[in-house]
């Protein structure tokens, strides 16, 4: 595929620290090395020792051999650590950028909280992305309403949320998390008056949002009851 110049520079530099890597597979040879001594000595206790104590021998050889496996698992991560350079000045436009689907699946509000699903909807919808290239959707197995009912609330929500964090450049775009942290680092230097103001406006939209779904939740409890289970009911799309 043809590209330009400046779309042809990569995007990012992957390079490994050697040090690290040193030091890190060092300590695997030595810890090997270690573990193989361990499995030598209770292998060789088991079969020269009476029978009265094989079977704790043995239980305590078999939970030894199952953390090693774990933790020879565990190297993996380690043996080749790598560090990123990235440089998204030079993303290409938004014309340019393909689109990107993001599917979020949950099982019900028995098991997943409604307004932490929610949170995690509108965090999606919020990504710093070309609003026609990013397509949101939501899969709930349990088929349940209130599911439904808290999408449409998600979405009223949603066009105070989004144009509130694309005007002034909000990095954290999960609302709970926003509006939770005890100190704010984004603001608008250039009217930070205004900034506050809007902010107070949208956190107010928030409380009636979450109050508005906890109030259908609840309502859905009595409404619903009996009527189709998890792995019962019609299926949906909207």
């Amino acid at each position: 595929m043809a590209c330009s110049s400046s779309t042809s520079l990569p995007l990012h530099i992957c390079h490994g620290n050697k040090l690290t890597m040193i030091i890190n597979r060092s300590h695997a040879v030595l810890h090997s090395i270690a573990i193989s001594f361990l499995i030598y000595y209770r292998a060789f206790f088991l079969f020269h020792q009476p029978t009265p104590i094989i079977i704790p021998w043995l239980l305590l050889f078999t939970s030894e051999l199952l953390l090693s496996f774990i933790w020879f698992l565990g190297r993996a991560y380690i043996w080749r650590p790598v560090y990123r350079t990235v440089f998204p000045e030079r993303l290409p436009n938004d014309d340019k950028l393909p689109a990107i689907d993001v599917f979020i699946c949950t099982t019900g509000p028995d098991k997943e909280p409604t307004i932490g699903v929610m949170n995690t909807l509108l965090s999606a919808m919020a990504l710093d992305y070309p609003p026609d290239k990013l397509h949101v959707y939501l899969s709930d197995d349990g088929g349940y309403a209130i599911t439904l009912h808290a999408m449409k609330e998600s979405w009223s929500f949603a066009r105070w949320w989004l144009p509130f964090c694309r005007r002034f450049g909000i990095k954290t775009r999960c609302p709970e998390a926003y509006f939770s942290r005890t100190e704010n680092h984004d603001s608008d230097s250039k009217n930070p008056n205004n900034f506050m103001v809007e902010r107070e406006k949208i956190k107010e939209q928030y409380v009636l949002f979450k109050e508005r779904v906890r109030r259908a939740g609840e309502e859905s409890k009595f409404k619903d009851k009996g009527v189709y289970t998890a792995s019962d009911h019609p299926s949906c799309i909207e």
